[in-house]
């Protein structure tokens, strides 16, 4: 079975960052500190115009949270740190001064919807539906949540936490904002992902890093208001609800 790994390719101004566990792509801490380190110096990297983010594999971009780790803990500021791996990921995307690209192959569930939504500009297969399933084990999008709703909206965000059981396809997640194309196959989805990508390296880097900084207005309370969405996290994974229904998934 290939190890997980986090992993960067630097071409003609393109930096493409790939992540991968054989775990349907779930993001344990250490998998979400290598990825929020690579995306950070990849922002300082003057070689670097752009970024694409993806993940390895066919039909899931990433399955969000370890289950294996979320069973394992038992206290909150345990809890806390490893939700604040998905917080520091998000942040990491949200001042990298590069656009990054988002590219989903297949589906993504709870904590990978939150890394799509914290793209720049996100372009998905058919096959790329979408569900925010932490209700359904007893916590709540609350880390996730801020990245989502600035995509989706409130109500489409709403929508999809409160529904946690439900997948929801990739046209709804393109009329939604979510997704700026879907694509019938992985390998038109890359095309696509590349060509825009190599168009984007044509255009001035300073404009594109203040277009950046305007498109994220508004969000610079997103250290604080994560970890605190973190700490939230981490005190409900201990609850004998949240405990019995991960036992489940053992």
């Amino acid at each position: 079975m290939t190890d997980p790994y986090v992993k960067e390719h630097i071409e003609n101004g393109i930096s493409t960052i790939e992540f991968f566990h054989p775990a349907h792509n779930s993001l344990p801490r250490d998998i979400l500190e290598e990825l929020r380190q690579t995306i950070a110096k990849a922002g300082e990297n003057d070689a670097v115009k752009v970024i694409i983010l993806k993940s390895g594999g066919d039909r899931t971009f990433c399955a969000g949270a370890s289950f294996k780790e979320l069973i394992n803990i038992n206290d909150a500021e345990t809890g806390r740190v490893f939700f604040s791996g998905f917080a520091n990921v998000i942040n990491a995307m949200r001042k990298c001064p590069k656009f990054i690209i988002g590219r989903v192959q297949g589906k993504t569930v709870g904590g990978g919807v939150g890394v799509a939504s914290a793209t720049d500009y996100c372009m998905a297969t058919k096959f790329a539906s979408i569900k925010l399933s932490e209700l359904n084990v007893g916590i709540g999008p609350f880390v996730v949540g801020p990245a989502v709703e600035r995509k989706l909206g409130l109500t489409g965000m709403s929508q999809i936490a409160i529904d946690a059981n439900s997948f929801y396809d990739a046209e709804w997640a393109r009329q939604k904002g979510l997704y700026a194309s879907v694509h019938e196959s992985t390998e038109a989805l890359d095309e696509a992902v590349q060509s825009f990508a190599e168009n984007l390296c044509n255009y001035n880097p300073e404009a594109m890093k203040e277009m950046k900084k305007i498109m994220w207005a508004d969000t610079e309370n997103w250290d604080e208001l994560l970890a605190e969405r973190a700490g939230i996290s981490g005190r409900l994974v201990l609850s004998e609800f949240t405990k019995e229904t991960l036992k489940r998934f053992k």
